[in-house]
């Protein structure tokens, strides 16, 4: 329990185009001075440049530097919206199209290999901060099947998983290779 960074805060749910929640630094005001010691920072917003992390150490420590004169640790990078689009059953295509791009909506291909590159990206802007864990989800393939009607045939899941594998696995060697934990 000595490795807890907190309370924390995702950031995501509350940034927005209206001060305090428009900036990252005034968003870190507004966190500190409720409390919070950590922030989980996501990475698809425009407070945060994913590539220039991925990048540069050096805008890294400008990062951490400017939530530390604030009281505040980064607790992970968080790739949620990304890791959605990494497996989407088309079934949802539509719904999943407004995680993405513009430029990659009604564009299932594009749109999964720019998750996987968002994803790998982050593995290494999680070791130039110096993270050893990171915070994503794993997609929407199986949803569709949850609780289907009629019932779903034998070995679809079990399918599922096997595609879901297939998928992940260069996400989770990148995030190996970068000595960061991908729970």
């Amino acid at each position: 329990m000595r490795t807890i960074k907190g309370p924390g805060l995702f950031l995501a749910q509350f940034i927005g185009d209206e001060p305090p929640f428009d900036r990252l630094d005034s968003i870190a005001d507004w966190a500190a001075a409720l409390g919070y010691v950590g922030v989980q920072l996501p990475t698809t917003t425009p407070l945060f440049d994913l590539a220039r992390a991925a990048e540069s150490k050096g805008y890294c420590q400008e990062i951490a530097g400017l939530l530390a004169e604030r009281g505040l640790v980064i607790t992970e990078l968080s790739t949620h919206l990304q890791g959605q689009l990494v497996a989407v059953h088309p079934a949802y295509d539509a719904l999943f199209d407004g995680f993405a791009p513009a430029v990659l909506r009604g564009k299932p291909a594009a749109r999964q290999a720019w998750a996987v590159d968002q994803l790998k990206l982050a593995a290494k802007a999680s070791a130039n901060f110096g993270l050893s864990a990171h915070v994503t989800f794993s997609g929407a393939l199986l949803w569709a099947f949850f609780y289907p009607w009629p019932q779903r045939p034998a070995g679809l899941v079990e399918e599922g998983f096997r595609r879901l594998g297939h998928l992940w696995r260069p996400i989770l060697d990148a995030f190996d290779e970068a000595g960061v934990d991908l729970p």
